[in-house]
Order: structure tokens, then sequence, then C-alpha cells
């Protein structure tokens, strides 16, 4: 008995025990999966991945080097594409064509950014993960062609909402194809031919697809194949049926189409402005919107009189599809809660996709009068990207609805930072102040000197200068953005007018313009004051900070001392601020001809920085590093969207 009892509380502490080991794991494991999302999972993603591959070419292995722990390293792997250069989040997987070996690569869904991946022209073997929709649950391109896999095609692939390209020819694919695949509305690429595959092929509802993709395939039947043994005598009954149905929808819809016009023609008849209301008809009776990587789609409904115009177009490589339900659901039906900045043309919201990214999405103001800034904020941001200009993701117009979205900057803009009561209690130190400006002025010499055509941006000053995650400079909020062409004889200004580009006679902004914004900026940066007006101005003085500083300079040179932000004195970089705040005292001379270009002005600065030890690079060297064009095709996109815009 008495051994019985010793075993039972034994057995208790023992269990107890257990559990406490049990509830640290499960502790550390929550840290560690919280250490490990974004830049660590993707890392992590890698290393598995290569682990579990065999590489007899050395591809991976002479590239894939984990030692190296600075931002974004794992962005210079071969076959590794990330959404920016400075940030470890991988885009896309191509290691096309590499000889490597093995089963379905692990820990790929730990690459939580992925929207691409191509492992086709390989020799991997084995099935298709089960679960590899959870695996890559916002792939959007999948290429697994030419390669040794068998069994069959697992049924959760139909899972993968966001797929735009699923490729699995050339493989030893058995059994049937999942009839789900037919559903997917954003498929456009679709191919399975040359594998062992048997029964009848989906029907694709969406796109369509020729019997090409299902070539060498013996046992695949149904349209638009052979029809299947056992299908033929259901025909003349299913064409029966299908006839009385379509005879009815065709009567249908002509009453419906006789009570649309006659309310059509009321003219008391309201239409609704309820968000809400306008997305569940869109939802049912719309095109639904979508976002097209590196294509330009014109989608044209023509209801009565009227035509529903709708443009989507991508700059960049954004995993998920996305259109005005999405949006509306990211911002939470455009909340005032999600709203982080507002201007005259429109309303900055956050917007949070349900994988966790964040964009920023811009509102435009439902009137014609600001057409125009819409227009020259697309066509200017479409032409041109710069690490210190912020990327436009893509655009979205829908009935009167203008939206344009944005890569989102988790640190607002410069000015909040500088002058919010909230950023009060943060203290800018020199080097962030200095790395602020030299990055402005580096993009403003690169929109100025270095781009086929010359962007004068029009509207420089501290709110329209966001800071990403790490306070790099993105200039924004290009609606008074003007192209100018340059050739060898003569230049000349083009701005957007009713729509469309006009040459003008008195150009409305001038390089120096910007230079002379440029200037404003960098005395708020030295002194942190507003632009419009100073605090710590004498009580007699009613004027803006440019008008401040010219008066101290026509008082006494020594006067500019009183206009340093105290908060920088005595800190080991006098020499600096003042060589800067001289250059933002050129930058807002009277006459524009006094004022350096903002090439000179980046070369002043580049100096300073490197005394402060930052690196900086040239605006030539950026020539080759940045892009030029997004792509050549879209040149000539502006001109078509001012077009159809109207």
């Amino acid at each position: 008995m008495n051994q019985s009892v010793m075993r039972f509380w034994v057995s208790m502490v023992m269990d107890k025990t257990a559990f406490v080991f049990l509830l640290h794991s499960l502790t550390w494991l929550l840290l560690n999966s919280t250490l490990s999302y974004g830049t660590l999972s993707d890392i992590h993603c890698l290393k598995a991945l290569k682990a579990s591959l065999e590489d007899p070419f050395q591809y991976l292995n002479s590239s894939w080097n984990f030692s190296n722990n600075t931002e974004g390293f794992i962005c210079k792997f071969t076959g590794v594409e990330c959404w920016t250069p400075d940030e470890n989040r991988v885009l896309n997987i191509r290691l096309s064509d590499m000889g490597l070996k093995g089963q379905f690569p692990r820990g790929i869904e730990n690459c939580t950014s992925l929207t691409g991946l191509d492992l086709s022209s390989n020799q991997l073997s084995g099935p298709i993960p089960f679960d590899i929709s959870k695996r890559l649950q916002f792939v959007f391109s999948l290429d697994l062609s030419s390669n040794n896999l068998s069994r069959e095609i697992p049924l959760s692939i139909a899972n993968c909402s966001y797929l735009n390209m699923l490729k699995l020819d050339n493989n030893r694919l058995t059994g049937q194809i999942p009839q789900q695949l037919g559903k997917l509305r954003r498929l456009k690429t679709f191919s399975v031919a040359n594998n062992l595959l048997s029964g009848q092929v989906p029907t694709f509802l969406y796109v369509p697809v020729g019997p090409e993709s299902y070539e060498n395939n013996p046992g695949l039947c149904g349209k638009p194949l052979d029809p299947c043994k056992g299908h033929q005598k259901k025909y003349h009954t299913t064409f029966i049926s299908g006839f009385a149905v379509g005879w009815v929808v065709s009567t249908v819809l002509v009453v419906v189409s006789i009570l649309f016009f006659h309310f059509r023609r009321d003219p008391m008849k309201k239409k609704t402005k309820n968000i809400k209301a306008k997305s569940r008809g869109r939802k049912q009776g719309r095109h639904a919107a979508r976002f097209i990587l590196y294509k330009f789609t014109h989608h044209c409904s023509t209801v009565g009189q009227r035509t529903l115009f709708f443009h989507i177009f991508m700059f960049e490589k954004l995993a998920t599809r996305m259109g005005l339900r999405d949006l509306m659901k990211a911002t939470s039906n455009f909340s005032e809660d999600n709203i982080i900045g507002s201007g005259r043309t429109g309303t900055m919201y956050k917007a949070v996709l349900p994988n966790g990214w964040s964009l920023a999405v811009k509102r435009s103001h439902d009137s014609q009068h600001f057409l125009p800034q819409f227009t020259a904020e697309l066509t200017t941001l479409s032409r041109v990207r710069h690490s210190n200009s912020v990327p436009l993701l893509g655009f979205c117009i829908d009935g009167k609805e203008r939206l344009l979205i944005y890569k989102y900057m988790s640190n607002g803009n410069l000015h909040d930072l500088l002058h919010s009561v909230e950023s009060k209690a943060k203290i800018m130190d020199w080097p962030l102040r200095l790395k602020i400006g030299i990055g402005l002025a580096r993009g403003l010499a690169w929109l100025h000197h270095n781009c086929k055509i010359c962007i004068i941006h029009g509207n420089i000053c501290s709110k329209c200068i966001l800071l990403d995650q790490n306070f790099e400079p993105k200039i924004s909020n290009f609606g008074k953005a003007m192209i100018m062409n340059l050739d060898n004889t003569h230049s000349s200004m083009n701005s957007f007018v009713n729509g469309e580009f006009e040459e003008l006679a008195q150009p409305v902004g001038t390089r120096k313009g910007d230079v002379y914004g440029f200037g404003t900026v960098l005395l708020e940066l030295v002194t942190g004051e507003r632009s419009s007006q100073v605090c710590n101005a004498s009580a007699s003085f009613n004027g803006t900070l440019v008008e401040w500083i010219t008066h101290l300079l026509s008082s006494s040179s020594s006067g500019l001392y009183d206009a340093v932000d105290k908060s920088l004195i005595g800190k080991g970089y006098d020499g600096e601020i003042f060589q800067f705040l001289k250059v933002a005292c050129n930058c807002v001379q009277p006459s524009p001809n006094e004022r350096p270009t903002m090439l000179e002005v980046c070369q002043i600065l580049k100096t300073v920085g490197e005394r402060c030890d930052l690196m900086i690079e040239d605006p030539e060297v950026l020539m080759s590093t940045a892009t030029l064009s997004i792509n050549s095709r879209l040149e000539h996109i502006g001109d078509e969207i001012v077009e159809e815009i109207q």
C-alpha cells in the first residue's frame, strides 16, 4: 500500500516537472517564433532549403553564405529576389536549371513574403506536399515543371488563391487533376502536359485552357479534349436543360434592362454614395478589381449609355492581387482610425493586408478639380524609380474612386517627426538629420540631373518627405510634378492640363524652385523650427523661417548661432552643422540664379557626411543602380492612362 502511494506521488512530481518543462518549452517556442518573424524567418527558410537539396554543381554552395549578417545579405544570393535590396524579405526564389536533386524543399513556409517559386528543370523527385497551400500561402507564380515529381496533384493546391501561373508539366504525376483548380480566379497560365494523369479535366471558369496544356496525358478527357466515356448519353439532356436555363436567364435580363432604363430616366432617382453599397454592387455585377503585374489592362463594361472604365497597373512585384473591396477591407472601410495623413488633394490611409504587410493608400478627393494632380503623380512615379522616392506599388480607378497605393513608411513624415507634440520627446541627433538631408539631396539630384527626363517636383516641403524603417527619406506627393524633356536643341516644360500634356510658355515650376524648397527643409532640420513660423524668434518678429534666417544674416553672421537647435550644439559636430546651415542659406537665395544646382548641393553635403562617417554614394553612381524607367514598355503608359481616365 505504501509503495503504491509512493509511486503515485513520484508520478505526480514527474508529471509536474514535465508540465513545467513543457510550459517553458512552449514559452521559448513562442518567443522564438516571434523573433523569427520577418527577416529571421526568411534566413531560416533559405538555410532549410539549401540543406534539403543536393547541389552537385555548387550553385548554392558558392553563393549562399550565411556567415554574413548585414542587412539584406541574402538578397545577393543566386536566385533570390527581395522586396527591396536592403531588407531580408524574400520575394521570389528562382532556381531553374541548376541540377538540384532531392524532394520538394523543406522550410519554404518560413519565407512568409514569398510570391514566386521557380524550381523548374531540375531533378526533384517525390510528391508535391499535400499541404502546399499552407507552405505557399501568397504565391502567385509556381513553376515545378521538368522534374521527376510523382504521385497525385494535391487537392490543397486549389487553395493557393493568388496563383497566376501554375506549371507542373514534364513530370511523372498521376491520378486526376483537382476539379477545384478551375475556380482559381487569378490563374492565367496553366500546364500539366507530359505527365501520367487521367480522368476528366477541370472546367476553368476564368481563363481559357487549350489542349496543349494537357498534351501527352492519354488518360485525360473532357473539353477541350475528347469527351469522356459515359458522358455522351447525358449530352442531349444537358443541352436541353442548358437551353431552358439560357432562355429563362435571357428573359429575366430583358425585364431587368427595361426596369433599369425606366428608373434611369427618372430625374428624381438618387444615387447612393454609400461605399459599402458600391462594393456590393461591384461584387455582384462588375469586374472584380485586380492588380496586374507588369501589365496594363482595360476592362470596359457598358451599362446603358454609361461606360465604366476600370484600370489597374502594377509597378512593383506585389504578392497579393487586390481591388477596391480588398482595399476597403484593409483600411476598415477607410476608417478615420486608419488615417495617417491628409492633404489638399486626398487622404492617406494605412492598409493592413491579411498576411500582415502594410501599405499606404491615398484616396483622392471626389472632384474633377484634382484629376490633373492625380494623373501627374501617377504618371511621374510610373516613369522614375529611385531609392529616395516613395515606391508607387499600384493604383485603382473604379467609378469615382481614385486610389494610389504606396509602400508604407513606418516612421511617418519629416514634418511630424520634427514638430509634432508626440515627437518633442524624441531628440533627433545630428547624424540622423544629416542623413535625411543627404538622402533628400540625392533624390532631388537624381530627379533633376540623372533621368532621361527631368522631373520637377514643384512642392518640396518637410510634409512630403516620408521616412522608412531606417529613417531613409523618400520624396512623395508628386501631385504638382512636371516633366521636362531635354534634347540637344531645346528644352520644353510639360504639365498636365485637363488630363493632357500641354507645353507651357511660362513654367510654373523650375529646378531652382525645388532647390528653394529643399533649402527650407534643411533649415527646418538644423533649427527645429517650422517653415511657416518661428518660436525662438523675438516677440516682435512675425515671419517665416526663411525670413528669420535672412534677418539674422543681415544683422550679423554670428546671429546664425542662435538659430541652431540647442540640442545639437556642443556634441562635436558644430563645424559640420554650420557648413550645413550655409548650404541651406545658399539654397534659399532670393534670386534663382544665385542658388546652386542639386548636383552641386549633393556633392557638398557628401563631403559633410564623410566627416560624420556617413557613407554616401555619388549621384552619378546612383544612375547605374536606380531604375530610369520601370520597363521600356511602360514609358508611354502615362499618355494611355490620361486618355482613358477622362
